[in-house]
């Protein structure tokens, strides 16, 4: 991975876990604001990129891929870092929960934050969907939290889940989070606070405006550029 890698991009989106993996790996790479106030992730230029619509791509020079898990798991499969080997022991544990991360708790985290893309209009409706999705959310974030041990090695994965627990505690803006509480996950939340203290989440809280302590106690982004969530 010589040629600078190029990641498209939202603040506090589904770029972030992307972004963290990048500067942990010290690897070259540029950024591209994709404007959500503008519908950019829309536009005819990014949809070339991604033709679903959805932030991250990233650049790379086997081509354009998408899909924040896909992008991770290239990332460590190409560095040899954070994830275990392709014919390690560890390997189907390790890709079992990333993709469960993914297509699970991500999904149903989009169903909570996104409620009038799944049901439509009526304000009863989306609020009886996100009162199922945060009943999913945190049951899916329990078979997570016990399938960690003390000594689980730092991967891709954890990248991720530090930011979806960081959307649970701030997203959708507007309403009542107390149906979330980092310290409830212990395995969770040790993993969290210790992400918080390398430099990657610091360069992270930089470009995105995620503030000092952006996984275990978050506060709504300032970010220099773009629009959050």
């Amino acid at each position: 991975m010589t040629a600078p890698l190029i990641l498209h991009y939202a603040p506090d989106n589904a770029s972030l876990p992307v972004r963290l993996v990048l500067e942990e790996l010290q690897l070259p790479f540029e950024t591209r604001l994709v404007d959500r106030a503008t519908g950019a992730q829309r536009a005819p230029a990014y949809l070339a990129l991604n033709p679903a619509g959805l932030i991250p791509a990233l650049e790379t020079p086997d081509g354009v891929i998408f899909e924040t898990a896909a992008i991770l798991l290239w990332l460590a499969d190409r560095s040899g870092r954070f994830a275990p080997a392709p014919a390690g022991q560890a390997r189907g544990t390790f890709l079992k929960w990333l993709f469960f991360a993914s297509n699970t708790l991500h999904a149903e985290l989009r169903r909570l934050f996104y409620a009038g893309k799944y049901i439509g209009d009526d304000p009863g409706d989306q609020e009886l969907l996100r009162y199922h999705a945060r009943r999913a959310v945190l049951a899916h974030l329990r078979l997570l939290n016990d399938a960690r041990g003390p000594d689980t090695p730092l991967s891709v994965l954890d990248f991720y889940l530090a930011a979806m627990v960081r959307w649970c505690a701030l997203y959708p803006r507007g309403t009542a989070h107390s149906w979330f509480d980092l310290n409830s996950f212990p395995q969770l939340h040790s993993m969290a606070a210790a992400l918080e203290m390398r430099d990657s989440a610091k360069a992270a809280q930089q470009a995105e405006g995620l503030g000092p302590t952006p996984f275990t106690a978050p506060h709504l982004p300032q970010p220099p550029e773009g629009t959050a969530i």
